[in-house]
C-alpha cells in the first residue's frame, strides 16, 4: 500500500538546484492554490564529482532536517533520487569497495549480496532518511547501458546486444533483468526494519515480476516530447500493468524536449521549450492522460514543468492544466479506494479495456483508451489539433477524436449526455476537454477541492450516482501513511446501486482505524438531477431513494 500523498501530485524537474528552490516552488504552489504533495529532488544533489553518494551537498542543502521541516510544514513530501552507482571519493564508494560489495566495474554495487543491499540501505539511512526525507527514486536500476552515444540511434535488436553485451561483463545473464527486484528489496526492507510509520515509495527506472511487493512505481524511462511518443505510452504502459505489475507513470511532457543531432535519444521537437505553444499543448495533453494514471507526476529536462510557466491565471494552457490538477484531488475518495482494491483484492487501476469487456473483441487492440478503476473510461488526445512546433498555428483541425464505447450505456463526463454503447463516436476534443466517459450503474465518491491529500479529513464526500444499470463500490480508508493496514486496522463500506427501485444501500461498515470518523456526512446524489441527500452515516446499513 503506497501512502495517500502518493497518489496527489508530485513536481519534479531536472533539477532542483538548493534547498531554497525547493522550498520557494513548494510556497508557489501554495501561494496560487494549486494542488501538490511532493516535489522531487533529482540527481546531483550530492558534492559535485561524488555521483551516487547519498548525503546532500552542504552548500547547497546546508540544513537538511530543516529544509525537511520546511517542506513538512507545508505539507510537501520530499523524493530524492539515488543511483546504484558510485564514484569514486565518497566514503559509500570506500565502504563498499572494502567489503567487497561492487561488480566487476567498481562502480555499480552488487545488490544479489544481502549484506551490500543492507549497507546501502544504511547508507541512504544515514545521509538522507534521518532527516526526514519521504520517498526514493531509484534511477537507472537497469544498472547498465551502454548505447546512449552517436547521432544514429542503433536498431533494437542491436541496442539489445549492446545493452546485454555490457551488463554480461558484470554479471551472469541469468541475474541481469533481476538487479532491479533486488535493489528495490534491499530498500524496502531496510525501511521496514526502521520504522512502520512511514510507508515506501520508491519509483523505478526498471521493473521485475513481483517488484510491487517492495512499494515500487515504475516509470517509463527518458522519453522524447513528440506527439507520436505520447501515443506510444498509452500502450506501453497498459502493457505494463496487463503482467500484473499495479504501479506506472511517465514524464509529463516527455524527458527530452529539444533536439540534439549529435545524440540520437536527445530528440524532443521543440527547441524553444514552454515558449513554443506547439509544446504547451502537447504538455496539457499529456498532463491531462497522467490525472488517471496511478502516480500522477512532471518531470524532464530542456524547460521548466511547473504549471505557472505554461500561462497566467485565465489563458487556456494554464486553465487547463489548473482543471485538472484540482479534478486528480476531488477524485482522491475514488483513488484511494482503488489503491486498497490493489493490496486486498488484486486490483489494477489502470486498465486495458479487455480487463473490463473481454467478451467484446473491438476492445482487444484499442491501445489509447484506458479504463481508470472500474467506473471511468479516459481517451487521451494524442494529435494536435491548435500548434505545430514553433507556434505554428493550425486551422481547420477537427476539435474531437474517435472514441469506442462498449456495450452498455455510457455518461460523458463533462456534459452528463448518456450515450448507448456499442459503437464508435466522435467526442468533443478541444484543448480543455479530454475525452472522459463514466460507466452507467458507477458508484463514485469524491471529495471537495483541497490542496493536498491530507487536507480536510473530515469534509462530507459526495456519492455521485451514474444511472440506467445496477453498480457497487467499496469506500476504502485508513490511515494514510503507516503499516497498522496490516494488523486490519482499516475500514471498507460496500455501497450499492439498485437502479430499478433507485436505491442506494450502505452496508455496515467493516473494520475501524485510529482516527476513523465512526459518524460521517455523504451527500448523496444522482448526476443526471442534481439534487444531493444529505445523509449521516454511523456505521450501520443504511438505505437512500432517490
Amino acid at each position: 500500500m503506497l501512502p495517500k500523498w502518493a497518489y496527489g501530485y508530485v513536481q519534479s524537474k531536472e533539477r532542483y538546484l538548493s534547498q531554497k528552490d525547493l522550498i520557494d516552488t513548494v510556497q508557489e504552489y501554495r501561494d496560487r492554490s494549486l494542488p501538490l504533495d511532493c516535489i522531487v529532488l533529482d540527481w546531483r544533489s550530492w558534492v559535485d564529482g561524488l555521483w551516487g553518494q547519498k548525503t546532500l551537498d552542504p552548500e547547497r542543502f546546508p540544513e537538511p532536517g530543516t529544509m525537511m521541516d520546511e517542506l513538512h510544514a507545508r505539507h510537501a513530501k520530499l523524493m530524492v533520487s539515488i543511483w546504484p552507482t558510485m564514484n569514486p571519493g565518497g566514503d559509500n564508494h570506500r565502504d563498499m569497495r572494502e567489503h567487497n560489495f561492487l561488480l566487476g566495474n567498481q562502480a555499480t554495487y552488487d545488490a544479489f549480496q544481502e549484506k551490500a543491499r543492507d549497507l546501502y540501505w544504511k547508507q541512504a539511512k544515514d545521509g538522507l532518511f534521518t532527516h526526514g526525507v519521504d520517498a526514493w527514486w531509484c534511477d537507472c536500476t537497469e544498472p547498465f547501458e551502454a548505447d546512449w552515444e552517436g547521432a544514429v540511434k542503433p536498431e533494437l535488436e542491436k541496442r539489445m546486444l549492446i545493452n546485454t553485451g555490457e551488463a554480461k561483463r558484470y554479471l551472469d545473464a541469468e541475474y541481469i533483468n533481476a538487479y532491479s527486484l533486488l535493489h528495490s528489496k534491499g530498500i524496502y526492507e531496510g525501511q521496514r526494519a526502521a520504522t512502520s510509520s512511514k510507508r515506501v515509495v520508491n519509483l523505478t527506472r526498471s521493473a521485475y515480476a513481483g517488484q510491487h511487493r517492495y512499494g515500487t512505481i515504475t516509470w517509463s524511462g527518458d522519453t522524447s516530447a513528440t506527439w507520436d511518443t505520447l501515443r506510444k505510452q498509452m500502450a506501453d504502459g497498459l502493457n505494463f500493468c496487463v503482467t500484473g505489475s499495479p504501479y506506472w507513470t511517465f514524464d509529463i511532457g516527455g524527458f527530452f524536449v529539444q533536439d540534439k543531432p549529435d545524440l540520437w535519444f536527445w530528440s524532443g521537437d521543440y527547441d524553444k521549450g514552454v515558449d513554443d505553444l506547439g509544446y504547451r499543448e502537447l504538455y496539457v495533453r499529456w498532463f491531462q492522460a497522467s490525472a488517471f494514471l496511478p502516480m500522477f507526476r512532471a518531470h524532464g529536462t530542456d524547460t521548466p514543468r511547473e504549471l505557472w510557466h505554461f500561462g497566467r491565471p485565465g489563458e487556456l494552457f494554464y486553465d487547463t492544466l489548473e482543471k485538472y490538477l484540482k479534478l486528480r484531488y476531488t477524485l482522491m475518495p475514488y483513488i484511494y479506494s482503488l489503491a486498497g482494491a490493489v493490496v486486498h483484492k488484486s486490483y489494477t487501476m489502470f486498465r486495458a479495456l479487455a480487463f473490463d469487456f473481454r467478451r467484446d473483441v473491438n476492445t482487444h487492440d484499442i491501445d489509447d483508451q484506458f479504463m481508470f478503476g472500474p467506473s471511468f473510461m479516459a481517451a487521451p488526445v494524442t494529435k494536435p489539433m491548435y500548434y505545430e512546433s514553433n507556434s505554428r498555428e493550425l486551422t481547420g483541425t477537427d476539435k474531437t477524436r474517435s472514441v469506442y464505447l462498449p456495450a452498455g450505456s455510457w455518461y460523458n463526463y463533462w456534459s452528463k449526455e448518456r450515450i448507448e454503447g456499442n459503437k464508435t463516436i466522435d467526442a468533443d476534443a478541444d484543448l480543455s476537454t479530454m475525452p472522459l466517459f463514466v460507466r452507467a450503474g458507477a458508484i463514485v465518491p469524491t471529495g471537495p477541492e483541497v490542496q493536498h491529500t491530507g487536507e480536510q479529513p473530515d469534509a462530507i464526500l459526495s456519492i455521485n450516482i451514474y444511472p440506467g444499470a445496477d453498480g457497487n463500490f467499496t469506500l476504502y480508508e485508513d490511515e494514510g501513511d503507516n503499516y497498522s493496514y496490516e494488523n486490519g486496522e482499516y475500514s471498507t463500506i460496500n455501497m450499492s446501486w439498485d437502479d430499478a427501485q433507485r436505491v442506494l444501500v450502505m452496508e455496515k461498515r467493516k473494520g475501524s482505524f485510529e482516527g476513523m470518523q465512526h459518524t460521517r456526512k455523504f451527500s448523496v446524489e444522482l448526476v443526471t438531477e442534481n439534487h444531493p441527500t444529505v445523509i449521516s452515516y454511523h456505521g450501520e446499513e443504511i438505505k437512500v431513494t432517490l
